[in-house]
Order: C-alpha cells, then structure tokens, then sequence
C-alpha cells in the first residue's frame, strides 16, 4: 500500500511539474502532504516536513547566499577585466575565437546561473563570429559544453541533489573534481579542433590585422555600480571563499554567508546601496531557496511515512544482482538523455530518491547516485534540454534554430557525459 501510494506521489508530482499544471514549489507541498494525509498519518505530517526541511536548510542557505554574492561581485565589475582581456586576446583567429568563447562561458559560470552565462558569453562573442563568417552553431555549443560541464556546488542540480539525499554538497563535489577536470580537458580539444576546421574552412588559418574586436560597453547605472580600484581584494575573496568551502573545513553556506556580508561591506559601504543590491539579486535567490526547502517537505514526508523505502524495497525486486553495484554506472550513462525527459526538479526531487533508495536496498552508497546523475542530468544535457528556458536562450541569441541547436551540439554533450562517466569509472569512484 504505501509502495503504491509513494509511486502515486512521485508521479503526480513529476507529471504535474512537467505539464505545468503546478510550480515545482507548490506541487512540492501539495501533493506529498495530500499523501500523507491520505495515508492516515494526520499531523504527524508536520513532524516530517520539520525534519525534511532541517535536511535542507543549509543546502537552501548556501544557494541563497550563493546567488546574492556572485551577484554582488558581478555588479562590482570583478569579471570585467578577465572579459575585456579575453576579447583583446582571441583577436581574430577562429581558433583562439572558439576557445576563449568557452573560457568566457566557464568564468561566467562561477554564478550558477546557465542563462547569466550565455547572456554574457554570446552577445560579447557573437560578433567576432558574425564578421568572420564563423559558424554560430560553434559558439553555441562550446557555451554549453563550458557551462553544462561546469557543475559546482552552489549550482542547481548539485544542489537539489544534495537537498533530495540529504548528502552536503562537499560530500558530493569532492570526488568528482579529478572528473570534471577530463570534462573541462574535453571541452578545450573539441573547442581546439572546432576552431581549427573553422580555420581551414573560411581559409583563415592567418590572423587578419584588418578586423577590429568589438568593445564591450556599459550602461550608466551598471558603471555606478563597477568598483574597479577593489578588482584584486574582490577576486582574493572570492579565491579564499571557494578554497576554504571545496576543502570542507568550514561549512559552505557560512562561507556564502560571511562572503556575501564582506563583498557588500567592502564594495557598497551605504546600507541603502548594500540594500539595493541585495533587492537586485533577492527574486532569483529566494524562489530558489524556497523550492530546496518544498523538496526538504516532499523527502520529509516520503522518508517519514515510510513511502520511499517501501518503494526501494519493491523496486529492489525487479533489479538483477549482478546489475546492483553498476547502478552509478548506468544513471551515468543514461543521465545527460533522461534531461530530455525530466526537468531538474522533477528529476532530483522526485526520482533520483527513489533510484537512490533501491540502491541503498542493494548495497550501493546513495552519494554515488547523486554524483552519477551530476555527470549529465540538467548539466551537460540542460542547453539541449526543451524544459529549460535557457536552452532556447543560447539559441535565440545566436539566431539559430532549436532543433539545429540541439542536433549540433548535443553529441558533443552527450560525448562529454559519457567521458566523465568513464572518468568515475577509473578514478575509482564508482566500483566496476
């Protein structure tokens, strides 16, 4: 009964999330207390929603502060210089064109924030493109592969993973570092070899002197807010915020916390502008934060009522042995196509703790089925994705069409997936 009810759940949520009939954050409350109630637990349902969202509220503190001071930064023209030396940098050689695009696309990318990156990274690289003839469809792709390989831990799918198995994201980041290094080596060949063909295509295997690099301009409010005279204690901070977090001495949303308060402390000294920029970035980071604390509620309530291990324990069933401990390999493989299925939210809320419990009946840490699906779920497969808004982003804004967008790029995502898990594989973080 409680197997059947926990299925029921899951899918009325993925389905109501997926047709959206309901927001991630209200089908996240609604259904699974509607269950639960169901299920005759009465108000005890309140009990496991409080014990769900204690799970999640530092994953949910982290992203907060995450976004409120990447923010901060980017208003205070950290990345400024590094672009603007970038762009003097690539020149007109399509080679170093296609691979500072994907350099740009990953320093952008320290925000979390897929279509903050291509919002950036195109419109400054695009004309380069343009004047040279150079295929759009590139710089497309090698913005995807940058941003979609680039999964930190304040990003949105190490972070919902993170939330739905009540692992810390350090837990889940760690091991994979070695890994996303060969993701991030795949993205400079294949940015490397399709600058290349490029070259050998338009005849422009020769820097042309005669091509001016267009020049990145500001509005006035945004040049109001630059404080360039504070580039190096800014990037110094920033530095010693992700060192100190990656290594796990001190828990990462204190670091977000603490660096969120001395970025606006140090750039912004008025507390009406420090209010303002906080204003500017709050819309974003709370709705986020408010859905990872919904799904604390909706993992609360499934581990609480006993629905989601009588779910592993059926499903535990159906699964030969000799496939048990490959599971992180499979989701691995499987993990960039399922985007195409299944929206971030949908996915790593409401599957991948049923996937994760099955593994855990079998023998196999949930940690690794969390960083199996962080090889491809919503991260090398969200700019193919047709249920993230920002994959049609990087295709308006190259003036390409979806579906070629998708067609060219997504291989090369998918490929980058598939090493990665292979990467695992060897590194020894999923066993053979």
């Amino acid at each position: 009964m409680l197997a059947l009810l926990g299925l029921v759940t899951v899918l009325a949520v993925l389905v109501l999330i997926t047709t959206r009939r309901l927001t991630a954050l209200v089908a996240l409350i609604i259904v699974p207390v509607a269950a639960s109630l169901v299920a005759g637990f009465g108000l005890r349902t309140s009990a496991f929603v409080v014990d769900g969202i204690q799970q999640t509220a530092p994953v949910a503190a982290m992203f907060l502060f995450a976004i409120l001071y990447f923010g901060v930064m980017t208003d205070a023209g950290m990345l400024d210089p590094i672009v603007d030396r970038l762009l003097k940098f690539v020149g007109t050689r399509p080679t170093k064109i296609v691979m500072g695009s994907a350099l740009l696309a990953l320093l952008v990318h320290l925000d979390g924030s897929g279509a903050v990156t291509f919002l950036v990274t195109i419109p400054a690289m695009l004309p380069l493109y343009e004047r040279l003839g150079i295929d759009k469809r590139i710089l497309a792709a090698v913005a995807s592969m940058a941003a979609g390989v680039n999964f930190l831990p304040w990003t949105g799918p190490t972070l919902r993973a993170s939330a739905s198995l009540h692992v810390p994201t350090t837990d889940l980041f760690r091991p994979l570092v070695p890994v996303q290094v060969v993701g991030l080596v795949f993205v400079a060949v294949v940015s490397f070899w399709l600058g290349r063909r490029e070259e050998r295509r338009l005849g422009l295997t020769k820097p042309s002197g005669d091509q001016a690099v267009p020049v990145r301009t500001l509005t006035d409010e945004q040049r109001s807010l630059r404080r360039p005279h504070l580039f190096w204690i800014n990037v110094l901070l920033t530095i010693a915020i992700m060192a100190v977090m990656i290594s796990g001495i001190v828990d990462p949303s204190l670091m977000f916390m603490g660096g969120t308060a001395v970025a606006l402390a140090i750039n912004y000294r008025d507390s009406d502008a420090q209010r303002a920029r906080v204003d500017a970035h709050a819309k974003a980071a709370i709705m986020m934060a408010a859905i990872l604390l919904a799904a604390g509620a909706f993992s609360g309530i499934l581990k609480g009522t006993g629905m989601l291990s009588a779910m592993a324990d059926t499903a535990v069933g159906f699964v030969p042995p000799p496939l048990a401990k490959r599971l992180p390999i499979v989701l691995g493989l499987l993990a960039m196509p399922l985007s195409l299925l299944f929206d971030p939210d949908s996915f790593y809320l409401g599957v991948l703790p049923v996937i994760a419990g099955v593994a855990g009946a079998l023998g196999v840490p949930p940690i690794q089925v969390g960083q199996a699906a962080l090889l491809g779920q919503m991260t090398t497969g969200f700019p193919v994705s047709p249920l993230t808004p920002a994959s049609f982003l990087v295709a308006g804004l190259t003036g390409i069409d979806f579906a070629e967008h998708q067609r060219f790029a997504a291989p090369y995502l998918f490929a980058a997936s598939l090493l990665m898990t292979a990467a695992a594989v060897a590194f020894g973080v999923f066993p053979l």
